[in-house]
């Protein structure tokens, strides 16, 4: 993947989870209460762009780290994606993929460690392994 490509992704990904919570917030306020998932969604919505932030940071960063950074937009994707179609619909089938999207956090973050780790990084340094 280009990392042209990788910075766009990552912006699209941070404004849709802008937008989503946004419209959470006001749109889809009476839902989300009838459904009793209004925190479900603020969740998704935390993790959703804590990782757009994360994404765009190594979209942007030299070397590309492309398999931390499509474990961390599989992670959103099942993740919060699962979040939120489970607090507008009540589908319980959706909740166990939401684990999935966890473990390609969990992934993505270690994966950024080993690296980090191999390349001697030092705190505060710019490098992102």
């Amino acid at each position: 993947m280009q990392t042209g490509i990788a910075v766009r992704v990552s912006a699209a990904v941070g404004f849709l989870g802008v937008a989503l919570g946004a419209f959470g917030a006001h749109g889809l306020k009476d839902i989300l209460a009838r459904q009793e998932s209004t925190a479900t969604w603020q969740t998704a919505v935390l993790y959703h762009l804590v990782h757009a932030v994360v994404l765009t940071f190594l979209s942007m960063g030299s070397p590309f780290r492309r398999g931390p950074w499509v474990c961390f937009l599989a992670g959103v994707v099942l993740f919060s994606g699962s979040l939120y179609g489970l607090s507008l619909t009540g589908l319980r089938w959706l909740g166990p993929i939401t684990p999935l999207g966890g473990v390609f956090f969990l992934v993505g973050w270690a994966w950024l460690a080993v690296q980090g780790a191999r390349s001697g990084a030092e705190p505060g340094s710019r490098s992102l392994g």
